[in-house]
């Protein structure tokens, strides 16, 4: 793998950068191998890599159906924090934060993680109450939480409007100094480069068709329109099409898929130093190094497997930004999208062994999917490894649902889902 420096830059310079060679192999499939990911997002990349660093598996491949970083991880808002309510969550959360503060040097590849800090408005006394026990039970937990009076917020995030004739007038707020933002694409393409270095075959264009299992009913290998890919282990990482995917096993899962959307304004100058999110009128905002705002909305109301998503729920997120942050109402959206998020009954992941011998799967982030790849991808690639769950990801599994041991964060992923 050729290494980033600034001496790498300098000296490819001199060359007009001309000597630059392909961040990953096009590798075509072999017939067999020791693991297959099937998703190449963050997730999957990394559980890849995690698997040939960690555990040293090197006869590995990922299979993604389109391009890599073409589903939700190029799709999403990039949001990173750990504030989350119980102590199930905020060890998982906290564990991928802690990964995300040293993934660049790891991956020698800047992913432009920026702690900026993550802020979730209180417009209610509800809310007030709410945010202030996640705030203590945070501090139990190890995790940074603090609680901001208005003008507090307001010098930590001078746009903000907290005049109290709004609809929805600002009460108070908690800060996670530590969230930030990261660059999506860059995770995926470090994660797809490192995965490369170490052997793994990253394999474009590759769609799963079947899952094949033999006498045992154990796990065989998969189908793809490339051809029969032979494994004893298949570790299923494709976000809102999970479902779809554990299907082709006669695997069930209590998923349901949802489009969420986002758009990005005209790019201005650094204007927004943070991130902040607003539960209640389901909106958050952050800008990104290009200058662009970064807005998100919460869920639509109806299933579907669509990358878009309807126009009036981006119109009444606009209208609460506007309220919200009253200078930037002029400003001209440049473009919008949407991503298929994989929601469970808790609102909670699932990172677990399935009843399928072989067959293992990350699924049902819902919104909260990107903050959590390098923990979610590294507990997986541990899964698979072992064969049993890492002590984090232990009460994710998906008997839960049957046996009532549910993690309910519908509370904290503050935006509805």
């Amino acid at each position: 793998m050729q290494r980033f420096s600034a001496f790498s830059l300098f000296r490819q310079g001199l060359g007009g950068h001309k000597g630059w060679k392909p961040q990953w192999r096009n590798a075509t499939p072999k017939p067999s191998y020791d693991a297959i990911i099937v998703g190449g997002g963050g997730h999957g990349l990394g559980a890849a890599y995690y698997l040939a660093k960690s555990f040293g598996m090197r006869n590995i491949a990922v299979v993604e159906k389109g391009w890599i970083g073409g589903g939700n991880t190029g799709r999403n808002t990039t949001i990173i924090r750990s504030n989350y309510l119980f102590d199930e969550s905020a060890a998982l959360y906290d564990h991928a934060l802690k990964m995300w503060e040293g993934l660049s040097q790891e991956l020698n590849y800047n992913v432009m993680f920026s702690q900026r800090g993550v802020m979730m408005l209180a417009h209610n006394i509800h809310d007030v109450q709410v945010f202030k026990r996640h705030v203590h039970a945070n501090r139990i937990n190890g995790v940074d939480n603090e609680w901001l009076t208005p003008e507090q917020a307001k010098e930590f995030c001078p746009p903000l409007n907290i005049e109290r004739n709004m609809r929805y007038p600002v009460l108070g707020a908690a800060l996670q100094r530590r969230g930030g933002t990261a660059r999506h694409d860059a995770v995926a393409w470090g994660y797809a480069r490192a995965a490369d270095a170490l052997g793994v075959d990253i394999i474009e264009n590759c769609e799963v068709t079947g899952i094949r299992r033999d006498a045992s009913g154990a796990v065989s290998g998969v189908e793809t329109n490339r051809g029969f890919i032979a494994s004893k282990r298949v570790g299923v990482s494709a976000a809102g099409h999970t479902s779809v995917v554990l299907g082709m096993a006669g695997v069930r899962l209590p998923l349901e898929s949802y489009p969420l959307q986002a758009l990005v304004s005209e790019p201005v100058k650094p204007i927004f130093p943070c991130v902040v999110m607003s539960n209640t009128i389901h909106a958050y905002m952050s800008q990104s190094d290009k200058g662009e705002l970064v807005i998100g909305a919460g869920t639509d109301a109806y299933t579907s497997y669509t990358q878009r998503g309807g126009l009036h729920i981006a119109t009444h997120t606009l209208e609460a930004i506007c309220e919200l942050f009253p200078q930037f109402r002029r400003m001209r959206m440049l473009r919008s999208w949407g991503g298929i998020v994989d929601v469970t009954p808790d609102r909670s992941p699932i990172i677990a062994k399935t009843p399928v011998k072989g067959l293992y799967v990350n699924c049902g982030w819902g919104t909260g999917g990107f903050k959590a790849t390098p923990g979610a991808a590294h507990l997986l690639a541990h899964t698979i490894a072992k064969d049993e769950p890492h002590p984090i990801n232990a009460p994710y599994t998906i008997e839960r649902f049957r046996d009532g041991f549910m993690i309910d964060e519908a509370a904290a992923a503050a935006v509805a889902h």
